[in-house]
């Protein structure tokens, strides 16, 4: 990843569901362009692995385990931002699931509970603990999807979910401004391992470039630098907005 700028020097970050795929990619943005960053996943092992790797790349990292629907996993992951760096300016939230392909009619209700705990109910509550250590300026990014305005087969569920953070988005934006701008990026189509089924099938992946106004997929380096610059005091005028990065693909409710 070639940065040359660094907005972020001095900032605090967190990034959840951060060692791989659009997580560590804005996790690598953003400390590339200054920032400490604090990194998490449900793992240990792919926590000390993406450590290692940002630090490599000179990163400041320190990382966590933490599942985003464990109360105490949250709040060790705030601890641990605290600890290290005395404050957070910068929290991203990252993490999603989507356990299952069936139409919404035939899911079980634990299906629905987990969709809505780990894709809206788990940045509430990460961000009741956050909130007091968000210093005055500071940027917190909601990650949705292009599918929160037009659920695809084998999204839907997710894809209402995923709707559901454009309406948090702007909720939270009144409530944590004016010191807390509050926005939300919604990708497109990512070649990663999250989106493996639908990516991996030729035919599939092809529909989906023609889709596109620019006739590609979206990169994890795409989703990075639409993050820094939200994260940033470029943005600092922009807050209760969602920011499709989904190469021209429709994007209105």
């Amino acid at each position: 990843m070639d940065v040359k700028c660094r907005r972020l020097e001095g900032k605090v970050a967190v990034v959840t569901a951060s060692t791989q795929g659009i997580g560590l990619a804005i996790a690598e943005r953003l400390g590339l362009e200054g920032a400490a960053v604090v990194i998490s996943s449900r793992k240990q092992k792919n926590v000390d692995e993406a450590v290692e790797g940002l630090r490599a790349k000179g990163i400041t990292v320190v990382g966590a385990v933490c599942h985003v629907s464990d109360a105490q996993q949250r709040k060790n992951l705030i601890e641990t931002a605290v600890k290290n760096f005395g404050h957070i300016d910068i929290l991203v939230s990252n993490a999603a699931a989507n356990p299952t392909v069936k139409g919404i009619l035939e899911m079980k209700e634990a299906v629905l509970d987990k969709l809505w705990d780990i894709n809206v109910k788990a940045s509430i509550l990460l961000l009741q603990d956050a909130a007091p250590h968000l210093r005055k300026g500071s940027s917190v990014i909601l990650i949705s999807s292009i599918a929160g305005y037009n659920p695809e087969q084998g999204l839907t569920m997710y894809g209402v979910t995923k709707t559901a953070l454009f309406g948090l988005t702007k909720a939270l934006a009144g409530e944590m401004g004016p010191d807390t701008r509050v926005n939300c990026i919604a990708p497109g189509f990512v070649p990663t391992r999250f989106a493996s089924f639908f990516i991996d099938n030729e035919t599939i992946r092809k529909k989906l470039n023609e889709r596109t106004m620019l006739k590609r997929l979206g990169s994890v380096e795409d989703m990075a630098a639409a993050a820094a610059f939200l994260a940033s005091d470029d943005a600092s005028f922009i807050t209760a907005e969602t920011i499709a990065v989904a190469g021209g693909v429709p994007s209105r409710l």
